[in-house]
């Protein structure tokens, strides 16, 4: 842990330059990192992060984004460096609220969404909203990384069924680093784990403001998918916005089997990319072959 905090902390570290080149805004109600760099004049490519991580899972794909992209990303409420309150009333509606107020504060009137895990569900709920004509701004496009778009095929880790259980609070309490690097590893590639630094930049990031002891109130989403499965699923198959998938085939979690349930259920896809060596993050495991798919699917819709 004290490695971790010296990275964290060091004025230098590629975290620290990350959250100074950030902001906090007051959005519903809480403070909320967002970082937001490029020429506004330059199309918008808005990101959303997946649990239990934050905007850092961008930053090796940020440099290569910013040069033909205006780039805005956040961290969610209970992630990173916004606000972590220690309650179970966390929702991806709610969520997707501070999405909104954010694309309003920034005044956003058009942008493509990059989503990842928890983040593709929030993006779900925004995407039946721009359906519904309630939303803020209009999507150019969206793509949804590796998460878990329809709850039957989310195969849910043991520490995440644990946490989601009425004995969450100990488990996460109990949860150290150890534990972390257990679970998270796990989701990674065969040959792409994550390093030493890395594992222990993300943990550093995750305990800022208490992080690391409220993951049962955010395991919370999974209920949220199940509840609110038919809104989420029908927004992707009656979608009016070009919808992309860029998948981790080896992603135990969402990886190949959920591709094949997207396809089944018949839900727009305009651009599929497929990564079949690489897991659940393909944005920290092959920032490379991310971007290579993701400027195809961008090109080819101009």
């Amino acid at each position: 842990m004290n490695k971790q905090a010296t990275i964290i902390q060091s004025a230098d570290s590629p975290v620290e330059k990350w959250r100074a080149q950030g902001e906090f805004l007051n959005l519903c109600g809480h403070q909320i990192f967002v970082r937001d760099d490029g020429d506004r004049q330059l199309p918008v490519i808005l990101l959303i992060h997946g649990f239990p991580t934050s905007s850092w899972d961008w930053q090796s794909m940020w440099d290569a984004l910013s040069q033909n992209y205006r780039l805005v990303a956040f961290d969610m409420l209970g992630f990173g460096f916004s606000d972590k309150p220690n309650h179970r009333n966390y929702s991806i509606h709610g969520q997707a609220d501070i999405v909104e107020a954010l694309i309003c504060a920034k005044s956003l009137t058009q942008f493509h969404v990059l989503a990842h895990d928890y983040g593709d569900t929030v993006a779900q709920e925004l995407l039946s909203r721009q359906m519904e004509r309630i939303n803020a701004g209009t999507w150019l496009s969206c793509c949804f990384l590796n998460g878990g778009l329809f709850p039957e095929t989310h195969r849910a880790l043991l520490t995440q069924k644990l946490l989601l259980s009425p004995i969450g609070p100990i488990i996460s309490k109990l949860g150290g680093y150890k534990q972390f690097i257990k679970s998270f590893s796990k989701v990674f590639g065969k040959d792409t784990k994550p390093s030493d630094t890395e594992l222990q930049t993300f943990w550093g990031i995750i305990n800022e403001n208490g992080g690391g002891h409220i993951f049962h109130n955010l395991i919370t989403y999974i209920n949220d998918r199940l509840e609110h499965r038919e809104r989420w699923v029908s927004a992707l198959q009656k979608s009016t916005v070009p919808l992309a998938l860029i998948n981790g085939s080896a992603d135990p979690i969402s990886g190949e089997h959920m591709v094949a349930r997207y396809q089944q259920l018949n839900c727009r896809l305009d651009y599929l990319g497929r990564l079949p060596a690489i897991g659940h993050y393909p944005q920290v495991e092959d920032a490379a072959g991310v971007l290579s798919n993701y400027s195809q699917f961008l090109d080819q819709l101009q």
